[in-house]
């Protein structure tokens, strides 16, 4: 098992690592729509949905895979009011996965790190 790191995604702000491979599978951690070049966080959804999945393709691209290697995500968001726009990105996202999209889950929960609206964790294999 070994942690991954890059800086193509924001530093852990906490006691975890971005993502672990284990050989066949890469678990990422929840990834908040932080700009990793400058701390910035976007103020709209789409902006926010963008770049929690951005980050979420740095940390699976450190790992030697790409966003075809996602099997599963995870999606946290603040509002499901939100569900419509954030699965307009979602599928731009994965538009030209030859996979298809991956399986999902979207729960609505109260509050997430930093305030952010949305946080996004992906399950990769490895081919």
């Amino acid at each position: 098992m070994k942690a991954i790191q890059t800086t193509g995604a924001p530093a852990a702000i906490g006691p975890y690592v971005q993502a672990v491979d284990i050989g066949s599978l890469v678990f990422t951690s929840g990834q908040i729509p932080v700009n990793p070049k400058t701390g910035e966080i976007p103020d709209t959804i789409i902006l926010q949905t963008q770049q929690a999945l951005e980050n979420v393709k740095a940390i699976i691209t450190q790992a030697g895979l790409n966003v075809s290697n996602i099997i599963k995500m995870t999606v946290f968001i603040k509002n499901m009011e939100d569900f419509a726009e954030i699965n307009t990105v979602y599928e731009s996202f994965f538009i030209d996965n030859q996979s298809g999209f991956p399986a999902r889950s979207c729960v609505e929960v109260a509050r997430l790190p930093k305030d952010v609206l949305i946080e996004i964790e992906a399950i990769a294999v490895r081919v």
